[in-house]
């Protein structure tokens, strides 16, 4: 059986629906969840679970930073059989009032990134899967926790988003920025799979706080324990699917 040049996995040995976090280390995060999990495989930025959760059978992949290293794992999942993915991502917020910890339910991301171009013309809109967006919004009303509904901005350069970006993307209404939404949401449309993302705020651009500040960590505790219940929230959606 050939195995896909970076995720290391073959045809079948996934399951049909995805999480996608961005971070390795949070792969293992969510599948600690689960009823049991087993590791598939590890390289690179991408780690690979297997798990059953209340009866489902899912699968964990990270995406690594930036939406390159993401539109690999999509284009090597889509090839071994995958067919519906969630984001779970942080995301910096870019209007007043949003706060740290609360979540970011999809419905679209603005391509300010490269790699889509790459695939398509700008002008072609990433816009999540209404069920996906509606599983995610039932489940997260279920666990009666605190989130937002709407377009993000999927940016390339983390260190040259200026003042004046910022200004652009609060007056256009978009909830926040992160850096790989756009490219899961082009990729799955145009391979036929489905998608939505939930994100967790770890910061306000727009109020003058982002992640890092926290004595030299990437995030506060109160910021990992509402990544954990991110995907919690995943989990439970994925059994709407």
């Amino acid at each position: 059986m050939r195995k896909q040049p970076h995720l290391l996995v073959g045809e079948g040995e996934l399951n049909e629906i995805a999480l996608l976090p961005g971070d390795p280390n949070r792969v293992e995060i969510v599948a600690e969840l689960a009823d049991e999990y087993e590791i598939i495989s590890e390289n690179r930025e991408y780690k690979i679970c297997n798990i059953e959760y209340k009866g489902k059978s899912l699968t964990i992949c990270s995406t690594g930073i930036g939406c390159p290293s993401a539109a690999i794992a999509i284009e090597e999942l889509c090839k071994v059989g995958v067919k519906k993915m969630i984001r779970l991502g942080t995301t910096g917020a870019l209007q007043k009032g949003i706060k740290s910890g609360e979540f970011i339910i999809v419905t679209g991301a603005a391509k300010e990134e490269g790699t889509t171009k790459k695939y398509e013309s700008e002008v072609y809109p990433a816009v999540a899967e209404h069920k996906v967006v509606s599983a995610l919004i039932e489940t997260a009303k279920l666990r009666d926790q605190k989130f937002h509904v709407g377009a993000v901005v999927t940016n390339d350069a983390y260190y040259a988003e200026t003042e004046d970006y910022i200004e652009k993307w609060e007056k256009a209404g978009l909830l926040s920025v992160e850096m790989e939404t756009s490219v899961v949401l082009t990729l799955s449309r145009r391979f036929g799979m489905e998608a939505g993302a939930i994100l967790t705020v770890d910061g306000n651009l727009v109020e003058g706080s982002k992640k890092g500040e926290n004595k030299g960590e990437e995030f506060p505790r109160k910021v990992l324990d509402r990544i954990e219940e991110m995907g919690r929230i995943a989990l439970d959606a994925s059994l709407l699917l």
